[in-house]
């Protein structure tokens, strides 16, 4: 028995020694890329891993003026908060009629849809770039979010909408239209308020898609004015060269506000998950 116990205890504590070490290894690039933004050029090359001998902010201020920070900022809130409010209204409506529909004309949309989750949009970028252009939406934020929603992220949306809306018992709607309720009175007061689990994952990560999303807006936004946090990250990067000191604080600024968000909205991606497992 004491043997038993002692090989017990030994394996608890190697495992939790390599999760540390995997630990340690994970957090190791991020503990660079934060004290490095508060060394000078000189002190990070010559104390790449030391904490700062002296802290300071001129490379926070600096990143803010070279970036202008604060209209990069609002039109990443612009593209991000337009995009996800369309994908939850469009991909929760989509999501609903295929789930529920008995038509097999809706089956083969969605395997249409599913083909977005494997073919890159990126392979359609001429012809896109010429329907924009038609459109005349090229160098405006709409074009950049009509692009974000559309062609990137509304399969992916539909596909978890859609798996969680078979959850819901069908007995609800049916009663609702013997109480005299249409589809849409029946999918927006009956149904979308029990998707609120879903309703939570899914922008949070439409969220996290549309605001990493770098390809977009550099090949559809030229006007300066209507550059996002990502472009004015890249345009600080040298050719030849890079003073990381100064492009380490533009990446800090640039990926905050999404680290904030994911804080705040981390328990609801969490319930929708764990909601989805239990019900299904």
């Amino acid at each position: 028995m004491k043997h038993g116990n002692y090989r017990k205890r030994a394996a608890a504590m190697l495992r939790n020694l390599v999760y540390g070490l995997v630990g340690a290894v994970m957090l190791l690039p991020i503990y660079y890329l934060v004290v490095t933004t508060f060394k000078t050029p000189v002190e990070a090359a010559a104390r790449p891993l030391g904490l700062p001998a002296h802290f300071t902010l001129e490379n926070y201020k600096n990143a803010l003026a070279a970036m202008e920070y604060g209209r990069a900022l609002r039109n990443n809130l612009i593209i991000a908060g337009c995009a996800v409010a369309l994908l939850l209204v469009f991909a929760s409506m989509a999501a609903y009629v295929i789930a529920r529909s008995p038509k097999k004309i809706f089956r083969r949309m969605y395997s249409v849809f599913m083909v977005g989750l494997i073919v890159p949009f990126q392979i359609a970028i001429i012809p896109l770039y010429k329907i924009v252009s038609g459109l005349h939406l090229m160098n405006t934020l709409p074009g950049v979010v009509l692009i974000d929603v559309f062609c990137i992220n509304l399969p992916l949306s539909i596909f978890l909408f859609r798996g969680f809306i078979n959850t819901v018992p069908k007995e609800l709607e049916e009663a609702a239209y013997m109480d005299g309720c249409g589809v849409l009175r029946t999918f927006w007061q009956i149904i979308f308020p029990l998707l609120k689990p879903i309703v939570s994952t899914v922008a949070i990560l439409d969220a996290l898609a549309v605001w990493n999303d770098f390809m977009t807006p550099l090949l559809f936004l030229q006007s300066p004015q209507k550059g996002v946090l990502l472009q004015e990250v890249y345009k600080n990067v040298g050719p030849f060269s890079t003073n990381w000191t100064s492009f380490f604080p533009m990446l800090v600024l640039a990926t905050l506000p999404l680290v904030v968000f994911y804080l705040i909205m981390q328990k609801s991606i969490i319930e929708g998950v764990v909601a989805g497992s239990v019900k299904g």
